[in-house]
């Protein structure tokens, strides 16, 4: 469930990064990336408690840079974060 809901959320999130203007690249760039590395920690079958603490501490930091300038990417981002803490990522 957690996974599916996690993917729920990503997707969520690529649609707000459409929406974002085009000359906030810089944001839609660092969102991307974002995605990628969570979707990268999926795949993965192991255990590395070091990796989950660092997209913990980099989804973190994607809240509080877009909570002011994106409030609903910064929403989606906090359901995933929740997400990933239940998943024990």
């Amino acid at each position: 469930m957690s996974e599916h809901q996690l993917r729920v959320d990503l997707e969520r999130l690529r649609k707000e990064i459409e929406q974002l203007d085009n000359a906030d690249q810089v944001s839609r760039d660092r969102l991307d990336r974002l995605i990628e590395e969570i979707e990268a920690r999926l795949r993965q079958s192991d255990d590395d408690s070091d990796d989950d603490e660092s997209l913990q501490e980099r989804v973190q930091e994607a809240i509080v840079e877009f909570e002011t300038e994106h409030p609903r990417a910064t929403a989606i981002l906090n359901d995933i974060m929740v997400t990933l803490s239940n998943m024990g990522i």
